[in-house]
């Protein structure tokens, strides 16, 4: 494409709007939003607010003024861009505790059933909980297998399916409704991880039936580094099933302070420990800016700006490793490249920012809110110059740093 076609996208974007809402540096294209999402502008007045006011000034009384209630508020929000009930979502933990929660509790609804499938490759933190979570139930085990050998692992003794919508690597999409179904059509519960899927990918979770879901907040949910992760429990399980990490907050009556432990009707039984509060009034905004948008012009944007970095890889000579169907990836891009490292900190040089996944894919994140078509198209060049120029090959593009 051209430059003049490029900027005429841009004209025409109704997200373009957006952009002023976030608090993007100067003079750096931001490609890692699917990792960590920008600062929303309103977040630093929120927190100010939070701080000087509900804190500073209001103290304990704030509980009582939204606070407590903020698991289920913010929840309701979350489950309208998943496509669930305001009822069926609520936010608390981490996705990592979360996933725990709905393991043990899926593990725990028919004893003869004691194992729980999963993807090789699935995100480390899946597989890692997965583990320890089968440790805590007697006789439960973790089968790990290919991508294409998912389906044919289940057997009559899958207490539940695992896998992640959107896979965090290559962008490789599953078809949630086809899976759902056959996972229940042998017996097993599916559980999604939707943490590369909310915001970036229409999801529905109602329509698909699925029976339980995690994500996380802090991609394209603009909630803050560490923001508070959601659980989603179809609400034909919510009476039946108990998180096995029974907290004061997940009990019937909290303020009763009873020795023993009755678990809450609904989503609040999934609670655990006292809510962030400091940590959900960032998160807040980040999904308030979800608001008015509309989402399919989301979803849209999301594949013109992958045909534009699509384009770019392929001129450089780059492998690219995600689908070239809309219907079958999540809104990154990823290429495959023996120096994918050096790569990453040669754009990250150049005002670029990607990251990079072991051991070879340089991974880009397309987020529609923020970004402009323009922003894709330059850092496509920049890519481009980098690779023909060979200047990633530079000793000091191989340092490894803690986080890549």
């Amino acid at each position: 494409m051209t430059l003049d076609e490029i900027d005429a996208l841009d004209a025409a974007d109704p997200l373009a709007p957006m952009r002023a809402r976030f608090a993007l540096p100067e003079g750096v294209i931001y490609l890692d939003g699917n990792s960590l999402g920008a600062l929303p502008r309103d977040t630093g007045a929120a927190m100010a607010d939070m701080l000087s006011r509900q804190w500073g000034d209001r103290l304990i009384r704030s509980w009582n003024e939204g606070w407590i209630e903020a698991p289920t508020r913010l929840g309701g929000k979350i489950a309208s861009m998943i496509g669930a009930a305001a009822d069926e979502v609520i936010v608390g933990d981490s996705t990592s505790a979360n996933l725990f929660k709905a393991l043990v509790a899926a593990l725990r609804i028919d004893p003869s059933r004691t194992v729980v499938v999963s993807e090789a490759g699935n995100f480390p933190t899946d597989l890692h909980v997965a583990e320890g979570a089968v440790a805590c139930v007697p006789g439960a085990t973790l089968k790990v297998v290919p991508r294409g050998e998912v389906l044919a692992a289940i057997g009559p003794d899958t207490a539940v399916l695992m896998l992640t919508h959107v896979h965090y690597k290559t962008a490789e999409r599953f078809d949630m409704a086809s899976l759902t179904a056959a996972a229940q059509a042998a017996g097993a519960v599916m559980l999604w991880d939707l943490s590369h899927s909310a915001g970036a990918v229409a999801v529905e979770v109602n329509a698909a039936n699925a029976d339980m879901a995690v994500g996380c907040t802090y991609k394209y949910l603009n909630g803050g580094p560490g923001a508070p992760a959601y659980i989603y429990v179809a609400k034909r399980w919510q009476e039946r099933l108990a998180s096995p990490l029974s907290g004061w907050m997940g009990h019937a009556a909290p303020f009763a302070f009873d020795d023993g432990y009755e678990p809450a009707p609904g989503m609040k039984r999934w609670l655990a420990g006292t809510p962030p509060m400091l940590a959900m009034a960032a998160l807040e905004t980040g999904l308030d800016l979800w608001a008015d948008v509309d989402r399919e012009a989301v979803w849209a944007k999301s594949a013109a700006l992958w045909w534009i970095m699509a384009a770019a890889g392929e001129a450089a000579g780059l492998e690219c490793v995600t689908s070239a169907d809309a219907a079958a990836r999540g809104s990154h891009i990823s290429f495959r490249h023996p120096d994918a490292h050096a790569l990453t900190q040669a754009l990250i040089e150049r005002g670029v920012i990607g990251d990079f996944r072991d051991p070879d894919v340089l991974r880009l994140g397309l987020t529609p809110l923020y970004l402009s078509h323009r922003d894709v198209w330059q850092a496509g060049e920049i890519l481009g110059e980098i690779v023909r120029s060979g200047m990633y090959r530079e000793a000091r593009f191989r340092e490894r740093l803690a986080v890549t």
